[in-house]
């Protein structure tokens, strides 16, 4: 089955550490990043969308983080 996850955060290192972790853990980049500028905390927000096949049928109940 293929999972799919956004990955979504406030522009900083910390960001890029989450989609870097996703990306060694074998989940692979799902198209381009999209930026948002948040007015309410005046941040940019990033989201980056992965996807990564593993074996098994889907279910609501995966904690997709842990795959």
């Amino acid at each position: 089955m293929k999972l799919y996850r956004l990955l979504t955060g406030e522009d900083s290192s910390a960001f890029c550490h989450k989609v870097s972790e996703a990306l060694d853990k074998g989940w692979d980049l799902h198209g381009d990043p999209a930026y948002a500028f948040d007015a309410a905390s005046g941040t940019m927000r990033c989201a980056q969308a992965v996807t990564k096949e593993v074996p098994g049928t889907y279910s609501p109940d995966l904690k997709l983080g842990a795959q």
